[in-house]
């Protein structure tokens, strides 16, 4: 009995002991691949086929109509499949401009970035030439080493041409709650002087722009647009206000931040009136409740979408409306005409030029910021004719973004007049895409307001710290460089003041021609936004 006993257990610990090893051999084979490799076929050295091949469907299945590239052999495979399936390939002079213009495509339209591993990309038999090991350590450890980077190019292209779905997935967007916005219409209908700050976040989909549009002037509050949002009004709108944003926040008593960002363009919430009922929208929740443990508190956050918040805003407020007077008091105060006509030390008055410009450019215009001092100008005079029609850096203000937003834009809206509005210094960062303007026959306007300086920075540099080092640049003939690339370079000085109309309406000729064209203009300085920031 003793001895059948000892069989039982020593039976029982070696099947333990099987049971335990057959176990870690099966993990082992799942975490090198073995058991996928199973039931998926491995296509090896006699298949052309390349990773390239399946981003470019993936691309076509998600409606991608255009690749901004500059070439290189990592991303061949993807640029030559992409080709093959009919979705066009816009190469450009510097790849900062390839990223700037597809981050105008997804604006006008659903952004995404990927990155892809080289060796993703290429085929089996020249990947494998790569994994090769010219030397490998000699003995087992060799072995082992030449074993498992074979197996490691196995993995990658097991089952890799096999059909699969490409099609996009499903994207949650968070929603406000019933209850939540039921308090707001309260706090809304009980306002005497609310208003509306509206941020680039409340143009993202699914709400069409049309509709919001709709809500807005239903309501009848008085509105201050940033980013994308400018022009979400149209051109000559009662309710959108462009000038002493600050005053009007003193005075308010319902302040509604609309996918807008208490961030230093707020001056992180000191601009809002601790009196004021304060409802704060936003899909994220870090930029919904920023900063606001420190100088602002909401009345009521919303972790949601701005657009389809103000459609229901609206909807539940119906027959109500801003009394008349408020935003007509706001709306008074929107004055920079007797500044743009007033005479300049030097070379023309920026102000008028861009006055100018807004009276001539087209309805259907996409007005591109890239700049500083004169761009935060044109951000108070230019009115954009509808929504999605300004593209500006955002937040951080990055330079360089001109040539390729206008690229994107120009390309999704073939037969909108596009606009680039340059600083001198800006304007350096990409004029080699006038080239680029040129291959892919996507004329644009490009209206450099020429200081010969950074004068952005030069407002606060000097008088603070009584110097003007590294700001001063020179009247250069950037007219000259677009026609060195191909396009319609034009210089406009004092003299040129009378003639200006002329000239702005030529250059439109020129684009519908289809020829981009640069407007170099010289210009002098104003006291205009002295000690504001540009947003």
């Amino acid at each position: 009995t003793h001895c059948r006993r000892l069989e039982m257990e020593i039976a029982t610990a070696l099947g333990c002991f099987v049971g335990f090893a057959f176990g870690g051999l099966v993990f082992v084979a799942y975490k090198l691949g073995l058991l996928y490799q199973l039931f998926h076929k491995v296509s090896l050295f006699g298949s052309p086929r390349h990773g390239g091949e399946s981003v470019a469907e993936v691309l076509r299945a998600h409606g991608v109509k255009f690749v901004f590239t500059l070439v290189g052999g990592h991303i061949s495979p993807i640029l030559v499949a992409c080709e093959k399936l009919g979705i066009r390939i816009v190469d450009t002079r510097h790849e900062a401009t390839a990223v700037f213009a597809a981050d105008a495509v997804a604006r006008l339209s659903g952004p995404v970035f990927i990155e892809f591993p080289i060796d993703t990309l290429y085929p089996f038999h020249l990947v494998s030439k790569e994994f090769g090991v010219k030397n490998p350590p000699k003995g087992i450890m060799g072995k082992v080493v030449t074993w498992y980077l074979h197996n490691h190019l196995k993995n990658l292209f097991a089952g890799a041409w096999e059909t699969r779905d490409v099609s996009p997935l499903p994207v949650h967007i968070p929603q406000a709650t019933d209850n939540q916005v039921q308090k707001c219409i309260e706090l809304v209908s009980r306002a005497k002087k609310p208003v509306i700050l509206l941020g680039s976040q409340a143009t993202l989909p699914p709400t069409p722009t049309d509709d919001i549009r709709a809500a807005l002037e239903s309501l009848g509050i008085p509105c201050f647009l940033g980013g994308m949002s400018r022009g979400m009004l149209g051109r000559n709108s009662p309710l959108h206000i462009r000038q002493n944003r600050s005053d009007a926040l003193k005075e308010a008593d319902l302040v509604l931040l609309a996918g807008t960002v208490c961030d230093f363009r707020l001056s992180y919430g000191r601009v809002l009136n601790r009196r004021s009922r304060i409802i704060a929208v936003n899909r994220d929740k870090t930029q919904l409740l920023k900063n606001s443990d420190m100088f602002w508190k909401p009345t009521v956050a919303i972790q949601g979408d701005a657009g389809s918040f103000l459609l229901r805003l609206s909807k539940g407020l119906k027959g109500h409306t801003c009394p008349e007077d408020w935003p007509q008091s706001l709306k008074a105060g929107d004055v920079t005409k007797e500044k743009a006509d007033e005479k300049t030390d030097r070379h023309l008055n920026p102000l008028s030029v861009l006055h100018r410009v807004d009276e001539l450019m087209a309805d259907d215009s996409i007005i591109v910021a890239d700049g500083g001092d004169f761009v935060g100008s044109a951000a108070y005079i230019m009115r954009p004719r509808g929504p999605l029609r300004w593209l500006d850096p955002g937040a951080f203000g990055t330079l360089g973004v001109g040539g390729g937003f206008a690229l994107g834009a120009k390309l999704c809206r073939p037969e909108s007049e596009v606009w680039i509005i340059y600083g001198d210094g800006s304007l350096g960062y990409s004029v080699a895409e006038f080239d680029t303007f040129t291959r892919h026959k996507t004329p644009v306007i490009a209206l450099v307001g020429n200081d010969a300086c950074w004068s952005q920075i030069a407002r606060e540099q000097v008088p603070i710290l009584g110097s003007n080092v590294a700001c001063g640049l020179a009247f250069t003939d950037y007219h000259i460089v677009a026609d060195g690339y191909g396009g319609k370079g034009t210089l406009i000085g004092r003299e040129d003041e009378d003639k200006l109309d002329g000239i702005i309406k030529e250059a439109q000729k020129e684009t519908r021609q289809g020829r981009a064209t640069l407007l170099n203009v010289l210009i002098g300085k104003t006291n205009f936004r002295e000690g504001s920031i540009s947003v």
